[in-house]
């Protein structure tokens, strides 16, 4: 029986870093939802749809093909074949990911997408509603979260280091933008799930959060 993991959080808290690792120590196979939701905004903004104008939004979901691939330097992701891994990664992209997220059509059409591949091996999962909707019967349910200010400062070393030009307060604003747009959405809110266990990272450092979660995640393989 496939083992699924699910670790929801708000933005900046770490858990794709953090999924990855566990996955890398356990052998699962990692599913970075939120490079999807990126690729959808990333599909808009190269055609010059407003991210927030879900009409305009799911007129092109029909014409964006989106495919994950696993190499040994990690996970990659195609939009319409093409290697969009580090573009989605872009500030502009983040919003616009945060934007599509609200819209039900967006999340219904990646929400299957991302069941069938959960169903088909162990896979840890992370984004926003992994717990509450996308896989419900996760065997084990993880909210990350860190407080908002170190949340942005580990987001904006990330951002420097791959040569993105920005600023503190930019991240930071953004981080409080995409935490509201993500809790206040109508369709499945940023909320942890009622199983779920709670981690807070603030005073963490990430080896200590890869380890705690990596030994939840051993207490669960053992259960299955």
């Amino acid at each position: 029986m496939s083992l699924n993991i699910a670790i929801d959080g708000p933005a900046g808290a770490g858990k794709s870093t953090i999924a990855k690792a566990v996955a890398a120590k356990l052998g699962f196979i990692y599913i970075d939802t939120g490079a999807m939701y990126r690729a959808v905004g990333l599909g808009a903004v190269r055609r010059g749809i407003d991210s927030s104008d879900a009409e305009g939004v799911i007129s092109i979901l029909d014409d964006l093909t989106i495919t994950l691939k696993h190499t040994e330097a990690g996970q990659l992701i195609f939009l319409n074949g093409e290697d969009v891994s580090a573009e989605i990664r872009m500030p502009e992209i983040s919003v616009a990911a945060s934007n599509v997220a609200v819209i039900p059509a967006v999340r219904l059409k990646l929400v299957e997408l991302q069941r069938e591949l959960a169903q088909k091996d162990h896979v840890i999962m992370d984004g926003r509603d992994i717990g509450t909707y996308v896989l419900p019967n996760a065997q084990l349910k993880i909210f990350l979260t860190a407080d908002p200010k170190a949340r942005a400062e580990r987001r904006l070393l990330e951002l420097l280091e791959k040569g993105v030009n920005t600023t503190f307060d930019e991240v930071y604003e953004d981080m409080l933008y995409r935490d509201k747009n993500d809790s206040g959405r109508e369709f499945a809110p940023l909320k942890p799930a009622e199983d779920s266990v709670m981690v807070d990272s603030t005073s963490m450092t990430l080896s200590e959060t890869i380890d705690h979660i990596t030994t939840l995640a051993r207490q669960a393989l053992e259960k299955n």
